[in-house]
């Protein structure tokens, strides 16, 4: 998987890339239009952050780099890489449980709270890029 060199673009299957986790200081894309939302992403090596419409999407502490990323009916699912193990927060349906899925093995079910974040830990170490899917169960 390569860095997303310009932060954030629609790839031809109507899926996001996004972040770049090589980068020393924060940089940002605002007023980004997709599917009639807009999007803005802020990115470094400490935080990956999109956002659609003023409302999470997406973030990992540290920063990572985000291909693919599919919203569906149902949840989402997207391929990451980062230097190192990553903490991510996903913007989901509130108070619904899913089931998550890391390289094609189960991770387990887990519920969003009320305002609808699932918080989900990625071994990213030495791994390449990591496939994730989260799927309401």
């Amino acid at each position: 998987m390569s860095i997303v060199k310009d932060l954030l673009h629609s790839e031809t299957d109507g899926s996001l890339s996004f972040g770049n986790h090589e980068l020393l200081s924060k940089e940002k894309v605002e007023d980004f239009k997709h599917n009639g939302r807009i999007l803005k992403v802020k990115t470094y090596r400490d935080i990956t952050k999109l956002e659609a419409d003023g409302e999470l999407v997406y973030e990992s502490v540290p920063g990572t780099s985000v291909n693919n990323l599919a919203v569906t009916e149902n949840g989402m699912r997207f391929n990451v890489e980062g230097p190192s193990d990553a903490q991510i927060t996903l913007g989901l349906k509130p108070d619904t449980e899913y089931e998550v899925l890391v390289s094609g093995s189960d991770a387990g079910r887990m519920k969003t709270n009320l305002g609808g974040k699932l918080s989900v830990s990625v071994e990213l170490e030495d791994c390449g890029v990591v496939n994730v899917e989260v799927r309401e169960a």
